[in-house]
């Protein structure tokens, strides 16, 4: 069996839906943050409290601490790439579309992580599988989307493309995490990356929305709380720790499983109503992912040989 999707165990599955559940509430808690402040103050808040809480589990663990400018240097890149952008274009695109439409339009990370990766890795080509998961996943986020929006475009519109250029902006970090930060270890690779994250988004959030205040509503603390220390701090080390146990070909179905905790929550807390083809697009992207992760093939030559 390939060592990236070995078989899960009751305690691996109780992982995986835990840390979907966790994503999933992100998007929720997010949109309640930016009812009082604007996506680059949220973002703020999110990459400077994880980044504190990460680095005090660090130091709890003795973990060595990185050292040198090129290392530092490849934390600011990989925190522009993987929480700065994504963090500040998935954001600023809720002001403008469901909740559970970003949910389902950030689950296309895998369809563009596949792409990139085939760009920039000898060892990641483009195989008739992978391609015919991809295709799948684009004719999804097509579907999600809906043909009107390429017809006229307008607010609506730039928010969901903002939500998909975030979903390349991930798989971009990917190849840069792949290039630059192996040997670390993942824990503090996130702290490292966050930290360079607060170093752009904190000041950047100040000069374009002002004074980053701390006299906000309980409401938005309880979501900053929330999508901060648990939604991307504990999620991080939960992550690895999943990684660890299921094996990375296993946490696709994460990705398939964060969507409908946020469709539940925003249709129920938000009162959310989203289009018959949000859930079709959703359907024929699960399936590209599936295609994608080889599940799929791999249950149909299991059943072909016991025949």
């Amino acid at each position: 069996m390939d060592q990236a999707q070995k078989s899960i165990s009751p305690a691996a599955w109780a992982q995986l839906f835990t840390l979907a559940l966790i994503w999933g509430a992100s998007f929720f808690s997010i949109r309640i943050a930016l009812n009082e402040i604007g996506p680059l103050t949220a973002v703020a808040h999110r990459t400077g409290w994880a980044m504190l809480v990460l680095w005090a589990y660090i130091l709890y663990k003795g973990l060595p601490l990185p050292t040198g400018r090129r290392i530092w240097g490849a934390f600011l890149v990989m925190g522009l790439l993987n929480n700065m952008i994504p963090f500040s274009l998935m954001a600023w695109g809720q002001l403008h579309i469901e909740t559970g439409l970003t949910s389902i339009l950030n689950a296309a990370t895998a369809i563009f992580g596949v792409i990139v990766a085939a760009i920039f890795f000898a060892d990641e080509r483009l195989t008739l599988r992978k391609g015919i998961g991809v295709i799948l996943g684009f004719f999804g986020v097509a579907t999600a989307i809906g043909l009107e929006s390429f017809r006229s475009f307008d607010i609506r519109s730039m928010g969901q493309l903002a939500v998909i250029a975030g979903t390349i902006s991930y798989a971009l970090a990917g190849v840069w995490a792949r290039k630059t930060l192996s040997g670390l270890s993942p824990q503090v690779a996130a702290a490292g990356m966050l930290t360079g994250a607060s170093l752009i988004s904190i000041p950047t959030a100040w000069f374009v929305e002002g004074p980053i205040t701390l006299n906000l509503a309980g409401a938005t603390w309880a979501a900053i709380a929330y999508y901060a220390l648990v939604a991307t701090a504990l999620a991080y080390l939960l992550y690895y720790r999943v990684l660890a146990v299921a094996g990375s070909g296993n946490l696709m179905l994460v990705t398939l499983l964060v969507a409908p905790v946020a469709i539940v929550l925003g249709a129920v807390a938000l009162g959310e109503e989203l289009p018959a083809r949000a859930y079709l697009g959703f359907g024929i992207l699960a399936l590209g992912l599936l295609i994608l992760d080889g599940r799929l093939f791999k249950s149909g030559q299991h059943r072909v040989r016991r025949a």
